[in-house]
């Protein structure tokens, strides 16, 4: 019995799930399809320009599945571009992973950990609570109790 795949980690997705040569019909057409997966890997090495072994980390996958994922991709792409099939991206054993940008994380964003001074502070301080427990919107002046 194989051992079972690893979910790979992707921190793309999609808007536009499907590609089609122009002037043919969707129904004359064969699909290759692209698995989120192999998509990321096209993503990160031929658009980004990253290295194969820390993409490979970062999807948690070791490099050689990594080369693998990219050639398996590239073949598929030059596939539909030669013999013009359409290009489905779906599937694959996947996570979805959100980036942490800068200041979303503990105490980065705004009002966490700012201190009484910066206008953050605690329960009914700073911008949240007005005088007399209201909220008031800063941008609309809208006030809530």
């Amino acid at each position: 019995m194989p051992r079972p795949r690893r979910i790979r980690r992707i921190f793309f997705n999609p808007s536009v799930t499907y590609f089609k040569p122009a002037g043919v019909m969707i129904k004359n057409l064969q699909d290759n399809i692209l698995t989120r997966t192999e998509l990321e890997a096209i993503r990160f090495v031929d658009l980004e320009g990253q290295e194969q072994e820390k993409i490979a980390k970062k999807m948690e996958i070791s490099q050689p599945t990594f080369s693998r994922l990219l050639t398996s991709a590239r073949a598929k792409i030059a596939d539909a571009l030669v013999n013009g099939k359409a290009i489905k991206i779906q599937g694959g054993n996947f996570k979805m992973v959100i980036p942490r940008k800068a200041g979303q994380g503990m105490g980065q964003g705004v009002g966490q950990g700012r201190g009484r001074r910066l206008g953050g502070g605690g329960r009914m301080g700073g911008f949240a609570g007005g005088p007399g427990g209201k909220c008031e919107c800063p941008k609309c002046g809208y006030e809530e109790p």
